[in-house]
């Protein structure tokens, strides 16, 4: 078997009420036995949709041409996926190929145990006991690193975390042993360190198993760490395919050298963003306000528990001051306390102890309708935009929502000017605002989400995972316009992130934060350039960056930094 998939002259048009949309544009593709195969893009580049033609997932408004020849997992044959439809296609999915999905929370069902659902899958393509069954799920649960399978394959996805949720899903795509699996951003939601482990994990897949991988993602850096060869799209055509190292040490096209330009590099920082080092500048040394517009001494914060569950200590003693005009950056793992503490000060999430004062206002013990007049100052891009703004609104009326509930405006009529203003502050068309959320892409989506929070002009700007969803030419420019309203606006912001290039690259001064306490805080030269907790440590050598031959040195380094541990 010289190629367990061949892609050939793949055309795919999706039919829409405004005519005909070309999404995949004569792409020929092969991968090999073992392989690692990572396509990369910005958004709407084709990647996605060349990949799912593989398993036959296109809806019914899909329009193929070309040939996609899978071959058998025994290496007997190949079929034509292009042409397969019902039983025929649903032999092929999960025992030739099978896929790994972005959002794990939304691939598996709530109401069924995770071990119920592996073996369904089992028993679709095999006449094998319940029991059978759930052995060999407890089997594949224990070889992608889940705790206690036997106990564990009896568990709701609920009661899995984010990390473990994307094994369960991997290991339900490994359990039929196909040749070949897809894995569509398998890692975009995932804190630096659990990502490490599940690019491990993907690698243990080819090694134990024998598996070709086919990998879609925006991180560069995960292609530097994982694949093998590169292919990437631009525009629904294939522009450029090369060996990793070739791909990265000399691109030939300008496409591919301008994508791994937009990549945001760890200690490039300053250097990189003559916006933030301007600002920088003109900063007085000790801050022009003495007072800071956040400070938090001894903060606790404590979710009680339930149903005779005990209490979580999510924040635990933590100090730190935000002065006005200054970018902090707060990292962390999945569970470290980030948010809670964004939410904290954005008067979300009460304070259980120790002292947090936000614009003047203590937050222990403070009641919602004294705080109520605080809120005006606050701004907070979400991560998600797509899911915070009203799907029923248009882009105009979400952004003058915070001006109508303020009483700054009468109806999203009056608000009309300003609404204008700050479209065209975060570099939006006007005529954007008459659209709904879902007709904008994610980068407009968060330029809009940051027009939003900045409607009041507030003095503080809490900013949680806000490129995180984005692929590395569109967060570049949402970075670059983030730094720029910054400098104009003067707000104080609190960035929370799990990259830390992209913390470097903004924030003045970098906290880190594990198992709720903070371990390291100081300029990003001095936390990123010199580390001095072992967790601090920990996580840049987790952070993939994207340079072949240094991410195989840094891989080295994380297990040892493992091992000493």
């Amino acid at each position: 078997m010289s190629t367990v998939v061949d892609i050939r002259n793949l055309d795919v048009t999706f039919a829409t009420d405004a005519g005909n949309v070309t999404a995949v544009n004569d792409v020929s593709l092969t991968v090999s036995p073992g392989e690692i195969l990572a396509i990369v893009g910005e958004s709407g580049s084709g990647k996605s949709v060349t990949a799912k033609t593989i398993l036959g997932l296109l809806p019914d408004t899909a329009m193929t041409s070309g040939a996609v020849l899978l071959s058998d997992r025994h290496g007997a044959g190949a079929h034509d996926v292009v042409q397969l439809t019902g039983d025929r296609l649903r032999e092929v999915r999960g025992r030739d190929v099978a896929m790994v999905f972005q959002e794990p929370s939304t691939a598996l069902n709530p109401v069924y145990t995770v071990g119920w659902q592996i073996a369904e899958g089992i028993r679709a393509h095999e006449k094998i006991s319940k029991r059978a069954a759930k052995a060999r799920a407890v089997d594949i649960l224990r070889r992608v690193g889940i705790p206690e399978p036997e106990k564990r394959v009896d568990y709701y996805p609920h009661q899995f975390s984010g990390g473990q949720k994307q094994r369960v899903v991997i290991a339900m795509a490994l359990v039929l042993d196909p040749g070949l699996i897809v894995a569509d951003e398998p890692t975009t939601a995932l804190d630096v360190t659990v990502q490490a482990e599940i690019l491990d994990l993907l690698r243990r897949c080819r090694d134990e198993f024998g598996t070709a991988i086919v990998l879609i993602t925006h991180n560069m850096g995960v292609v530097a760490d994982l694949a093998d060869r590169v292919a990437v799209m631009y525009q629904s055509r294939l522009v450029e395919q090369a060996d990793v190292r070739t791909l990265f040490t000399a691109p030939r096209e300008e496409y591919t050298r301008n994508l791994l330009a937009s990549v945001p590099k760890l200690g490039a920082g300053k250097a990189a963003a003559p916006v933030v080092s301007d600002r920088m500048r003109d900063r007085q040394p000790d801050h022009a306000d003495p007072t800071p517009v956040v400070e938090a001494r001894d903060l606790r914060i404590i979710y009680p528990g339930r149903l005779g569950s005990p209490a979580f200590n999510a924040v635990q003693g933590v100090n730190l001051r935000i002065h006005q005009g200054e970018v902090l950056g707060l990292v962390g793992e999945s569970g470290s306390g980030k948010t809670t503490i964004g939410r904290a000060i954005a008067g979300l999430t009460p304070v259980t102890g120790g002292s947090l004062t936000v614009l003047g206002r203590e937050m222990l013990g403070i009641r919602q309708r004294d705080f109520r007049g605080a809120r005006s100052e606050i701004g907070f891009v979400f991560q998600d935009p797509a899911t915070s703004f009203n799907p029923r609104m248009t882009i105009a009326e979400c952004v003058a929502e915070p001006l109508i509930v303020h009483g700054r405006a009468r109806d999203a009529a009056a608000a009309k000017p300003r609404v204008h203003e700050l479209l065209e502050a975060v570099q939006l068309p006007r005529t954007f605002g008459e659209r709904f959320p879902h007709e904008l892409s994610g980068g407009q989506r968060q330029r809009a989400s940051l027009a939003r929070s900045l409607a009041l002009e507030p003095r503080l700007l809490i900013a949680d995972e806000p490129t995180s969803a984005l692929d590395v030419s569109v967060q570049a420019r949402v970075l670059e316009l983030f730094a720029e309203l910054q400098r104009e606006f003067g707000f104080a912001a609190l960035f929370i992130s799990h990259d830390l290039a992209v913390v470097d690259l903004l924030a003045d001064r970098i906290a880190v934060l594990y198992q709720g306490k903070l371990v390291e805080e100081g300029s990003g030269s001095a936390v990123l350039g010199s580390p001095q907790h072992p967790y601090t440590k920990r996580l840049l050598a987790s952070l993939p960056v994207p340079d072949p031959v240094e991410q195989e040195r840094r891989r080295e380094e994380l297990r040892s930094l493992r091992a000493a541990e």
